[in-house]
Order: structure tokens, then C-alpha cells, then sequence
């Protein structure tokens, strides 16, 4: 049972926002970036063992992503305290790791997330 609500009614409609009553906005926020943060990875192909041959590789994928991930992290960081630094880390790595994977990459501030963050150099 969690919050008082057993597992039969948790699958009824809106049992789920009653638990989100009790989280606190910067853990959605923190979750919601470190999701984005993965699914930018598995799309830079960043799990696999030589990311430029991976089967998840999508670039246009990624960049959707991590625009997300940037506007979030941006937007929110006064909110986030200490998990702003590493959010910015992990966001900026990414943003890198865009970049390298590009077979032509963007100019100075027109990468994925960069009108959020300003230009990410290599």
C-alpha cells in the first residue's frame, strides 16, 4: 500500500496524480530531466559498445530531446539547488556528445539545446 492506497485502486483513473501530491516539485523535475537524459543517450547511441554503429542512433531524435532537456533544466534550475549543477553537467555532456556524432556539426549555438544553454563547445 502506498499513500493509503492499496494496488486494486491504484489502477483506477487519477490514482496516480493523488501520489503525486506528495512528491516534491524538484524530485518531478529531477525525473523528468534524468528521463530525458536517458532517452537522449540510448538515441546517441550512447549505451552501446561503438555508438556510431548502434541500432538506436537517431540524431534527429536526439536533438528533440535534448532541446527538451535544456529548456527544462534552464527554465527550472532556480527551483533545483544542488541537482542543478549536475543536470547542466550531464545536459552539456550530451550536447557534446551530439556533436561529435554529427557528421556535420551545427554552428556555434545552433545545437540541440544551445538557444537554452548558449553555445556548448567540444
Amino acid at each position: 500500500m502506498v499513500s493509503g492506497v492499496s494496488s486494486t485502486e491504484r489502477t483506477e483513473p487519477g490514482a496516480d496524480s493523488r501520489d503525486l501530491v506528495d512528491v516534491p516539485s524538484v524530485e518531478v523535475i529531477s525525473r523528468a530531466a534524468v528521463l530525458l537524459m536517458s532517452a537522449a543517450a540510448e538515441r546517441l547511441g550512447l549505451a552501446a559498445d561503438d555508438p556510431a554503429n548502434s541500432p538506436h542512433l537517431d540524431l534527429d531524435e536526439a536533438r528533440r530531446l535534448i532541446t527538451a532537456l535544456a529548456g527544462l533544466v534552464t527554465s527550472s534550475a532556480e527551483y533545483l539547488g544542488p541537482h542543478a549543477g549536475p543536470l547542466r553537467d550531464g545536459l552539456q555532456g550530451l550536447q557534446r556528445a551530439f556533436r561529435e556524432a554529427s557528421t556535420e556539426p551545427d554552428a556555434p549555438g545552433a545545437g540541440p539545446g544551445e538557444k537554452f544553454t548558449g553555445p556548448v563547445w567540444s
